[in-house]
């Protein structure tokens, strides 16, 4: 039996767009849900950090991790425009995870 591994890595902003966070998760639907009711204390809960702008999907963890570590040592002008290729008007995503992830899934496959 094969298994699906799903891998995300993802950029949060704060509403005025002053601050970004990059992390990684094995489950972004509930990752969003901790993020949003601030359950996790960090930076994100201090800066109230939670709407989601960016997010890249991958099969291999280390790949995801190697992304992620690769994003945060972007320049911030640099992780913008990053985050303009997906979503240019800086909607707050997490309300069409669902939908988004159904749809890039079936892109790769």
């Amino acid at each position: 039996m094969v298994r699906d591994y799903n891998f995300y890595v993802y950029i949060l902003f704060d509403e005025p767009a002053q601050a970004t966070y990059i992390g990684v998760t094995n489950d972004l639907e509930r990752r969003m849900y901790e993020h949003k009711l601030e359950l996790i204390n960090g930076f994100t809960k201090k800066k109230h950090i939670h709407k989601l702008a960016y997010y890249e999907w991958y099969t291999d963890i280390n790949v995801a991790i190697s992304r992620e570590k690769d994003l945060k040592k972007w320049k911030r002008a640099w992780k913008y425009r990053l985050i303009e290729t997906m979503n240019p008007e800086w909607k707050d995503l997490a309300a069409y995870i669902d939908e988004q992830i159904a749809l890039e899934k079936d892109k790769k496959i």
